[in-house]
């Protein structure tokens, strides 16, 4: 398996080799470009230098002397004669080979710079070929003198101590990679145990690893998705539980009616009873059904807007005229003060959350009692407010009257389902508008609707 923590070591390796192989190559083209020529050069003068002085200073005997104590300065030497006879001076040289015609070169008076080379490690290789020559002549015999620092002299203890650095250094880089990488692994890992774990809907799996970096950050977003997937999956369970038993209970009734009709026994009185009930729970199925279809339809990531331009004000009176009989059969007095106000948003779901929100208030309301509708407009803001004197809501319960078949006691009671103020909220938040309630119980409740026109 080509795991993350092999492929971080590989690259750090390869990074590594990579640049040590750049840094070599730049190495070699500066020093072959601008320092090789400078390092003949003054190689090249020292040789004429001990030349010059055996010539001015020296003879034949005192030739040998000589050259050896120049050796023990750092330098390694070469000397052949008109004859071919040689001797070398300092450190031996790892390969004693060199051209015939370079040495004979040299013998008739001509400069050698060296073996040319385009690899810096040829310039420092200890061989003979590697030296620069000169001329020598000497009681009238000619020679070749060769010379070069000596490898002790260009490797110090200096250059000794600094490669055993960087070897230091690129020994415990590795050590400290495989380390880090392995304590940056370990949370990946236990993240991914964690993944599983999820997958086989163990939302209680926890991952107790606290860190302040980009990983701890990795590891608070999957704390939080693992929160919503729990409560998610809590509230598919409680969604499959309600839609269940709020549908069971109309089709029990139906059933149980449907089954009292048959009865040859009954009598009309009964029979319009039982109809009647039959109806209302049919009715209470195809509002229900209705409402589950506008939920999921707005659960889809995009909902088809329509966008028009919408009179709030015509669209409330219109709301009111609607209800009018359910107002009047429920001694419930109704006022409005509705101030002009245009929104450029969908008009068929707008009136969908007028309608829940006024069947609420209906619903709720206590005998004799009264709801007021009001409309403002300021500047771009549109508020919608439905006030009105019924039962009202307990403090516990306000935030969660929003969630999908929540209802507080007294809703139970009646024939609500409560997905109304579900709808309403969804809808808001599509349409980018905000509801807020204020309610205390047994004095009444006030939603309200704000918007914000993007006319």
């Amino acid at each position: 398996m080509n795991t993350l923590y092999r492929q971080f070591i590989v690259a750090t390796i390869t990074i590594l080799s990579v640049s040590i192989i750049v840094g070599l190559t730049l190495a070699n083209i500066v020093y072959v470009v601008y320092t090789q020529q400078k390092v003949t050069s003054n190689n090249i003068k020292t040789a004429q230098s001990i030349v010059d002085n055996m010539e001015h200073l020296h003879d034949y005997e005192t030739l040998k002397p000589y050259l050896q104590s120049v050796s023990k300065l750092g330098y390694q030497l070469f000397i052949v004669d008109s004859q071919g006879n040689q001797e070398h001076f300092g450190n031996p040289f790892d390969s004693y080979h060199i051209e015939p015609a370079i040495v004979q070169a040299v013998l008739n008076g001509e400069l050698y710079e060296g073996k040319q080379s385009f690899w810096m490690m040829n310039h420092f290789s200890n061989a003979l070929e590697n030296t620069v020559g000169v001329p020598l002549a000497l009681e009238h015999n000619s020679y070749a003198l060769f010379m070069k620092p000596s490898s002790q002299l260009l490797f110090s203890d200096f250059h000794t101590i600094l490669l055993g650095f960087i070897l230091a250094v690129m020994v415990l880089s590795i050590i400290g990679v495989v380390w880090m990488t392995k304590h940056l692994i370990r949370p990946i890992t236990l993240l991914t145990e964690a993944t599983k774990a999820l997958s086989n809907e163990n939302f209680n799996y926890e991952l107790n690893i606290k860190r302040n970096d980009e990983i701890g950050q990795l590891i608070e977003a999957f704390h939080d998705m693992r929160v919503q997937l729990k409560h998610n999956e809590e509230a598919r369970k409680a969604f499959i539980s309600n839609v269940s038993h709020d549908f069971q209970s109309p089709l029990l009734n139906i059933q149980g009616y449907a089954e009292l009709l048959l009865d040859s026994n009954v009598t009309a009185q009964q029979r319009k009873m039982y109809v009647e009930i039959i109806n209302e729970e049919a009715k209470r199925l195809a509002n229900l059904t209705k409402q589950l279809l506008l939920l999921t339809s707005l659960d889809q990531d995009r909902y088809p807007l329509k966008l028009e331009k919408v009179r709030v004000d015509e669209q409330l009176k219109q709301l009111v005229r609607r209800y009018q009989w359910r107002l009047a059969e429920q001694n419930i007095e109704l006022s409005y003060k509705l101030e002009q106000a245009e929104l450029v948003t969908d008009k068929e779901l707008l009136m969908n959350v007028w309608d829940n929100l006024l069947t609420n208030a209906i619903k709720y309301n206590r005998e004799n009692g009264s709801i007021h509708v009001a409309c403002s407009a300021h500047n771009d803001v549109v508020e919608v407010s439905f006030t009105d004197e019924g039962l009202g809501i307990a403090e516990q319960d306000l935030a969660l009257i929003f969630e999908r078949f929540y209802q507080v006691d007294h809703a139970r009671k009646s024939d609500g389902s409560g997905l109304g103020l579900s709808i309403v909220d969804q809808i808001a938040k599509l349409l980018g508008a905000q509801v807020s309630v204020v309610s205390e119980v047994n004095k009444g409740s006030s939603f309200t609707v704000q918007f914000k026109n993007k006319e």
